[in-house]
């Protein structure tokens, strides 16, 4: 088929498999009947093509039935904890470690059970699995006999719920840490199969330092071949810059940047095709930037007195010469809270409140590449230098015009060209694009 219909019909299909993509590094785990019923359909109609690009570029396995889509993503960086998982609630608070635990243990627990549970039942299975002597010796317990942790288990159940993993039948969580009731759910087992993430089962893991196993869990062999290592660094590149805000270059190795250099215009092109992220590079790294602004967990700027607050400091930050100390970051809340405080919640201007402010700014600053927390403070990384806005500027008055006066924002950095980039050295054999 040639002509308009055809050009038509092609771009209608980009626009598909572009959409289904995006779905998939959303919300990795999607479900026939979830709040993304209509993606998933995209992604069983481009299953193919799509696992194809992720195996290839990524090392991401997605498997795909009737009921569930599961894109198995390991991060670029093994140790990021800036994206926890999350309650199920309006305060979306982080989980805890023990969260983490009872969520392990009730996915086990659901994989030995029945089609049906109660939370009740699940919780009893859940206490005999945290009597294990290790768990005890890493410090975690669980018993049922706070409150505290009944809300823990609810929180986990309440994420299951989110993921499609339960199916609530009768009752509710909030009775069941009153002690006022039961809750009945339905478990999707096929959903709860697609689950696990990692290569290799943690049962099979032999090293002893958190590190070391995860890089068990996740490694799919061993790297012992040219081929191989440039694979592994191709695919970690590649998951930075799908995952992560910004890929600075000084985090890289030697062999990494390398690999960047030769390989960059590849690479993002290849990115941009899938999911429509549009590369910015900078002397400094590369950001794919998301002209729809929702492929993210955490936005900058943002709505509300938080969001405010954290791009004052980001200006604040943006403009220091050093590492500040959240003291002074305290301190620069009050000042601000004179001048902007009629505008902030009231109890973001209650004496005392700035300590808090300050964590929750910093915690979203760090998660976006935008600030680094050191020994010496907090550290301004480059791609915070877009929120610096110089000082007020007065124009003299030309001949037709009026005096004004305007804030400038700080020119930001040209991109870089790459036949004034400074070249790293290079493998010893040459990386040819492997399209």
């Amino acid at each position: 088929m040639n002509g308009p219909l055809a050009e038509v019909l092609d771009g209608q299909r980009q626009a598909d498999l572009q959409k289904a993509a995006r779905a998939l590094l959303k919300e990795p785990l999607l479900t026939a009947d979830g709040p993304y019923a209509d993606e998933f359909r995209l992604v069983r109609r481009h299953a193919a093509e799509l696992r194809e690009w992720f195996e290839r570029n990524v090392g991401w396995m997605l498997r795909t039935d009737a009921d569930a889509a599961r894109l198995r993503k390991t991060p670029g960086t093994l140790t990021d904890a800036t994206h926890p998982a999350r309650e199920a609630t309006r305060s979306a608070l982080p989980f805890t470690r023990r969260r983490y635990v009872l969520l392990c243990l009730a996915l086990a627990a659901l994989e030995r059970g029945e089609s049906q549970v109660a939370l009740g039942r699940l919780a009893e299975q859940v206490v005999l699995a945290a009597a294990d002597p290790e768990l005890a010796a890493a410090g975690i317990t669980f018993t049922l006999e706070r409150r505290d942790e009944r809300v823990d288990l609810a929180a986990v159940v309440r994420l299951l719920l989110r993921l499609g993993v339960l199916r609530r039948v009768a009752g509710d969580e909030d009775a069941y840490v009153s002690g006022s009731g039961d809750v009945l759910y339905d478990v999707r087992r096929r959903v709860l199969a697609g689950m696990p993430a990692s290569l290799r089962g943690p049962s099979m893991v032999e090293s002893e330092t958190f590190e070391e196993r995860l890089m068990e869990m996740t490694a799919w062999t061993a790297l012992d071949s040219e081929e191989l290592r440039f694979r592994a660094v191709r695919w970690k590149l590649t998951r930075i810059l799908l995952d992560d805000p910004v890929l600075y270059y000084d985090d890289l190795t030697d062999e990494e940047l390398a690999y960047l250099t030769r390989q960059r215009g590849f690479i993002t092109a290849r990115i941009n095709e899938l999911t429509g992220l549009v590369p910015e590079v900078r002397a400094e790294g590369i950001a794919m930037v998301d002209p729809m602004d929702d492929l993210t967990d955490t936005r900058m700027p943002e709505q509300g007195t938080r969001g405010h607050i954290t791009l004052l400091l980001a200006g604040h930050l943006a403009r220091a010469d050093g590492p500040v100390e959240p003291a002074e970051l305290a301190a620069r809340v009050r000042e601000l809270a004179v001048e902007h405080g009629g505008f902030w919640s009231k109890s973001a201007r209650e004496p005392g409140a700035e300590p808090e402010l300050v964590e929750q700014a910093l915690t979203r600053l760090v998660a976006l590449g935008l600030a680094e927390r050191t020994e010496r403070g907090v550290v301004p990384r480059p791609a915070l230098a877009r929120y610096a806005v110089g000082d007020p500027v007065v124009r003299e008055p030309g001949p037709a015009r009026r005096p004004a006066t305007t804030e400038q924002p700080e020119q930001p950095e040209q991109p870089e060209q790459p036949e004034q980039s400074a070249q790293p050295a290079q493998p010893a054999q040459p990386v040819q694009d492997e399209r």
